[in-house]
């Protein structure tokens, strides 16, 4: 494999895996802590039950995230050293507030996990809720510093040198919002969905009912925010884009040639060689609209660019159409849970609609992991878009494939792990959080 290859797809490997318990530490407390508030408020004992469970599995989740997010802060100085040795200097704030961050959410995890009948009952409840604030603002805060590569500012670019640099400007660059805005509202909508889909299962395969719909329909809750709130998010994103990154919205949309009134494409096979799309759907002037909010507004196509400037066309323009597809497939679900909870609740305890849920259950990860790929792999062939180019910050350093098996080898050690850990958890639901099950009931006994 060569160098360059294999140090891009180790970087692939690595946030493609580590976006997934980032994505679960911004939302999965604010799950916990929601139950946790339930159970203040009505004294439910179910409902502790349901906190110290999630709370468990919010701890295994945070430690795989931990291990994976500094593996991936070795991985930059390791495979990009001329990328960091340049960009450290201005965007190394939101990389260090992170830390802050994360200490401050594994203090609160510790406080929540251990100060059962210890604190105060609100002061133990904020614990919990401080840790789910505190991983938002370290996902945040991560995507600033990724928002930077798309959008670089805080600094000018002299004879090849960074000079006037400027910490804050370059945090607060004119990507952040828009992309820490849209990873947020991704991450509700894909952890409610996956929780959604595992207790609904476990509902289906008859196992500790009232204790797994109650958890179902806080999951649920939760995805309706992201699957209702990615529309917005989603539109804002794609403005931001269309201004900033011309080249990249083209390639999202295999859209060759400038005109005005720019179709919005639906499926197609790109073809670059003849810079045409085939077999597409296209609606006329939506592009434009979705891009300017002007139906007649012009739309620059790939070939006004530099061809050695294009990204990967057909990468960008798949990924953003799965991305798309399981968004709106997820949209569907949620008008159908929000119709059945307002108007038709004898559909909540149906097996088909739980049986949808199931099914649905990766699609929030599919569509984030989609997504993700069109924000990295359109900024191609740029590392610092416009300025430094991905082969120039490369590591001169030989035999990167064999770094790209290890690391390789470890993630897929961490998921079996994780997958061992999270089943032993639900297995363990009857003997330790359902407090109306007969195995519960024994064990107190007997303690």
């Amino acid at each position: 494999m060569d160098d360059f290859i294999a140090a891009r797809a180790q970087m692939a490997l690595s946030l493609g895996f580590h976006i997934i318990f980032a994505c679960v530490g911004m939302v999965m407390p604010f799950l916990m802590a929601f139950a946790h508030w339930k159970y203040l408020k009505t004294g439910n004992e179910m409902y502790k039950g349901l906190t110290k469970a999630w709370s468990k599995g919010v701890a295994i989740l945070f430690a795989t995230g931990a291990v994976s997010g500094t593996m991936l802060s070795f991985e930059l100085g390791l495979l990009w050293p001329g990328f960091m040795k340049h960009a450290g200097p201005i965007f190394g704030m939101p990389f260090s507030l992170e830390g802050t961050a994360f200490f401050i959410e594994a203090i609160a995890i510790g406080f929540f996990l251990y100060g059962w009948d210890k604190f105060n009952k609100w002061f133990h409840w904020f614990c919990g809720f401080l840790v789910g604030l505190s991983g938002l603002a370290s996902g945040i805060l991560v995507v600033a510093a990724n928002a930077w590569m798309n959008s670089p500012a805080g600094f000018d670019y002299i004879n090849g040198e960074y000079v006037n640099i400027d910490p804050i400007k370059a945090m607060f660059n004119e990507a952040w919002f828009p992309q820490a805005l849209h990873m947020t509202v991704a991450a509700f909508c894909a952890t409610g969905f996956a929780v959604a889909g595992v207790h609904a299962f476990l509902v289906l395969k008859k196992k500790n009912i009232e204790f797994h719909t109650k958890a179902f329909r806080i999951a649920a809750g939760f995805a309706m925010i992201g699957a209702f709130g990615a529309p917005l998010s989603g539109d804002v994103a794609a403005k931001s884009v269309a201004e900033r990154q011309p080249i990249k919205l083209a390639a999202m949309e295999a859209h060759f040639e400038t005109e005005k009134g720019a179709s919005f494409v639906i499926g197609g096979v790109p073809d670059e060689k003849k810079g045409q799309i085939n077999y597409a759907l296209k609606i006329p002037k939506l592009l434009s609209f979705l891009a300017t909010n002007d139906f007649n507004a012009e739309i620059k196509g790939l070939n006004d660019f530099p061809k050695d400037e294009w990204p990967p066309v057909a990468v960008v323009h798949y990924a953003f159409q799965i991305m798309i597809f399981f968004g709106v497939v997820m949209i569907t679900i949620g008008m159908v849970y929000l119709y059945a909870t307002f108007f038709k609740k004898e559909w909540l305890n149906t097996n088909w609609l739980l049986k949808t849920f199931l099914f649905a259950t990766p699609f929030g990860y599919i569509a984030l992991e989609a997504g993700w790929t069109v924000t990295e792999v359109g900024r191609q062939p740029w590392i610092i878009y416009g300025i430094m180019r991905t082969a120039d910050a490369v590591t001169p350093m030989p035999g990167i494939q064999y770094s790209f098996y290890f690391f390789t080898a470890i993630f897929v050690s961490l998921s079996l792990i994780i997958v061992f850990l999270l089943r032993r958890q639900i297995q363990m639901v009857p003997r330790l959080y359902d407090p109306t099950d007969a195995q519960f009931n024994s064990k107190n006994k007997k303690s």
